[in-house]
């Protein structure tokens, strides 16, 4: 059986993650999307969160699983018997830090590979930064994100404004 392990934050999950995640389900028979709670990074969801969302979008992929992980990628993917680490690339930067790391892990578990999937060009701009900054100003994200995805951030955003206002009135 090939087993994948697909690493992220997934803050929140974008329909670019998505279209790496369903490619994936076709050439691997088992993926576990991997979501990091990576310190260097302040999320906006919570690691249960951001599971619950990811299990929403890939219910319909019944060789997708989504697990919690701390630490390396390379010890997430040996824990999980996974021969293969995904990793999407939008443009020639990403390639380069990712390039980098796939290296390093080919140091540190020589046998574990990774695999670059080239996102679709219809998401090759487009990431979950991006996504929480137009959120975050009230824009428009439906293009970007399952609809049930888009009116979760947009409700977190109404939320944290409203959060915000008390806090004001204070």
């Amino acid at each position: 059986m090939s087993v994948a392990v697909y690493p992220g934050s997934f803050d929140p999950v974008t329909l670019g993650h998505y279209d790496i995640i369903e490619r994936t389900a076709q050439i691997m028979d088992r993926v576990i999307i991997g979501v990091l709670n990576n310190q260097a990074k302040h999320p906006l969801f919570s690691v249960e969160e951001r599971i619950e969302m990811l299990e929403s979008v890939t219910a319909a992929l019944p060789n997708v699983e989504i697990q919690y992980f701390d630490g390396l990628t390379i010890d997430f993917a040996r824990k999980n018997h996974a021969k293969v680490i995904v990793r999407g690339l939008r443009a020639v930067t990403d390639f380069e830090y990712e390039l980098q790391l796939a290296q390093t892990n080919r140091v540190i578990a020589p046998e574990v590979d990774t695999m670059f999937l080239t996102t679709s060009l219809r998401y090759s701009y487009l990431s979950s930064s991006i996504v929480k900054e137009i959120a975050s100003l009230g824009g428009e994200i439906s293009d970007f994100l399952h609809p049930h995805i888009a009116e979760y951030v947009m409700k977190k955003y109404a939320e944290i404004k409203m959060e915000s206002k008390e806090d004001d009135d204070e």
